[in-house]
């Protein structure tokens, strides 16, 4: 069969390759154009290139895949079915028409939760058991689909943004490559999605969102330290620079009743940087200073005072 690829970070590679493994004639590869990069604003490809060029596939890297002159080139590659992994352009109706299959989108969430541009984060964040990879067939809405399969993968209790973004990538691989055959045959089953997602629209993650809140419960700022690992990272301010919160714990609850404000700090020693929250005690484990490196908590203390009593952002 025929196949067009899109998709442009390293969560779309694994399906890229899955799909070369299993024999699809994978005729054309599309991704986002190269971005500059570093002090010197090299172009760099996206990851999805990369890893298509070392599997010897072409390569298109259309600025609007809506522009005419790649439409062209779309209808020339006369695929039968386009996979769409974490693209980052809008497919238009003119494309989502075109294969014989139509557009199989690999999405990394339990649809119709979590619709939108960050569900792995926000799933991590908001404190989700479990998350997921659903497989669907695209239409003009965002996510919105019908659904063809699904694989639950459980939340672990440390799980980060990045852990999880690896167990999706690996699952919506295997489940795309699982499902293709029921699309061809025609015995897959598609399932319409209710118009309202059941969760929040998964916005796109901003670096802003890191910058902790110290009002909020000690379990939602510990959240979102994991979900924003090891991007964009959740922060605060340490004597006017930007300290980035990697580990954390929350601790008894027996300390919330401190009169200190929330963001003091209660204590620091060999097992961390505690901290006053907005309902409970929060302690830091590693953590990195601007301008220094990524280390636990008690290997930073030995070479920076930080004073009990200080209150952060500082």
């Amino acid at each position: 069969m025929r196949v067009v690829f899109m998709g442009t970070p390293d969560f779309s590679v694994g399906t890229l390759r899955e799909l070369v493994k299993a024999g699809y004639e994978v005729v054309g590869v599309v991704s986002q154009p190269d971005k500059p990069k570093g002090r010197g604003k090299s172009l760099m490809p996206t990851p999805v290139k990369e890893a298509a060029l070392e599997l010897g596939l072409p390569v298109y890297q259309p600025k609007k895949v809506r522009d005419p002159e790649f439409m062209e080139v779309l209808r020339e590659l006369a695929p039968e079915v386009i996979v769409v992994v974490a693209f980052g352009q809008i497919i238009p109706q003119s494309i989502l028409e075109l294969p014989t299959y139509g557009c199989i989108n690999v999405h990394a969430s339990l649809l119709p939760k979590y619709r939108g541009a960050a569900p792995i984060q926000w799933a991590v964040i908001d404190g989700e058991p479990e998350s997921g990879v659903t497989i669907m067939k695209m239409d003009a809405g965002l996510d919105t689909g019908d659904m063809i399969s699904k694989v639950v993968v459980p939340i672990e209790k440390d799980e980060t943004g990045g852990s999880l973004f690896d167990k999706l990538s690996e699952a919506g691989a295997k489940l795309l490559v699982d499902t293709l055959p029921s699309i061809v045959d025609g015995t897959a089953v598609y399932e319409k999605q209710p118009e309202e997602s059941t969760t929040p629209y998964a916005a796109m993650i901003q670096k802003q969102l890191g910058n902790i809140d110290w009002e909020r419960p000690a379990v939602e700022i510990e959240r979102l330290i994991r979900g924003l690992s090891p991007w964009p990272s959740a922060f605060t301010k340490l004597n006017g620079k930007t300290l980035k919160i990697w580990r954390a714990q929350v601790m008894d609850e027996s300390e919330k009743d401190s009169d200190a404000v929330p963001g003091t700090v209660l204590r620091t020693d060999a097992n961390g940087l505690c901290v006053k929250t907005g309902l409970g005690v929060l302690n830091i484990t590693e953590l990195q200073l601007e301008g220094k490196k990524r280390m636990d908590t008690p290997a930073f203390l030995r070479g920076y005072t930080v004073e009990p009593g200080s209150i952060l952002p500082d």
